[in-house]
């Protein structure tokens, strides 16, 4: 075979592997596009309880967007974690005010946590006021963990999935 065969083979090659790349990049965009329409909680009134039900990520995660002082922010449902932790730099954002410092072990190891509270926390239509939190300074991105702080005050199951909250309080 001739250089300029080889070469012809190897430029095929390259665009092959170019469409390919593409192909991966839009499916998978995609894919986080049709995600980002579930991370739209749906709400529901039923007399005095309020129910917000939240779909499952292709990882099985339970993903929503909320409200942290009347700002829009990403929560990640974590029944593992005691409190809402907030990474710091998104805290900032939100002008959280850091309490007593200590350490929190988690999934990444031990962490500096500043104790702290969310005066006001939504989740579709659930409010939820005066919540426990830490800010994390080990934690990045933009998705606050909501904790059991937050879930404990709440009844929550799951069917399929689908992850339904209920809130029970007084009718205005």
């Amino acid at each position: 075979m001739d250089d300029s065969a080889k070469m012809g083979r190897g430029m095929m090659y390259l665009a092959w592997l170019t469409v390919l790349a593409l192909l991966s990049f839009g499916f998978n965009h995609w894919l986080d596009k049709r995600d980002e329409e579930r991370y739209q909680p749906f709400s529901e009134r039923e007399g005095e309880v309020v129910r917000v039900d939240i779909q499952g990520n292709r990882q099985g995660h339970y993903l929503s967007q909320g409200r942290v002082n009347g700002q829009e922010v990403r929560f990640l449902l974590d029944t593992g974690a005691t409190l809402v932790a907030v990474p710091e730099a998104l805290a900032r954002k939100l002008g959280m005010k850091k309490g007593q410092a200590g350490y929190a072990e988690t999934a990444n190891g031990r962490s500096r946590v500043y104790m702290s509270r969310i005066e006001r926390l939504e989740l579709g239509e659930i409010r939820l006021s005066n919540v426990a939190a830490s800010i994390s300074t080990g934690m990045e991105g933009n998705e606050i963990l909501l904790g059991m702080s937050a879930l404990g005050q709440l009844e929550f199951s799951q069917q399929g999935r689908t992850l339904s909250l209920r809130q029970h309080r007084a009718t205005p």
